[in-house]
């Protein structure tokens, strides 16, 4: 009887097959950083509106701009995490 292994076979994938991986970074980075930069001004004119409104008894008002500042900071979260997300699975399938 012949108890040779069988032959293992080296199968991947091939991430040099794909173009543009450099280029997608940069992109996705840029889009990240414009959304990031708009959730924060945001949150600047969202908390002057809140202020506003409410030293002046605008409570309704004051009422708005205090969701539009919880709503611009949980944008401003999720960017930071969508980019890092993006780049931990971009350097996840670069490792495969």
């Amino acid at each position: 009887m012949n108890h040779e292994s069988p032959p293992v076979a080296n199968v991947g994938p091939d991430f040099g097959a794909v173009r543009g991986a450099g280029d997608l970074r940069l992109i996705v980075g840029a889009l990240l950083t414009y959304s990031l930069i708009i959730a924060v001004l945001m949150v600047v004119v969202s908390a002057a509106a809140w202020a506003i409104a409410s030293s002046s008894g605008s409570w309704q008002t004051a009422q708005k701009a205090k969701t539009g500042c919880f709503v611009a900071i949980g944008g401003a979260a999720l960017t930071g995490a969508a980019l890092t997300w993006a780049n931990w699975l971009m350097d996840l399938g670069a490792h495969l």
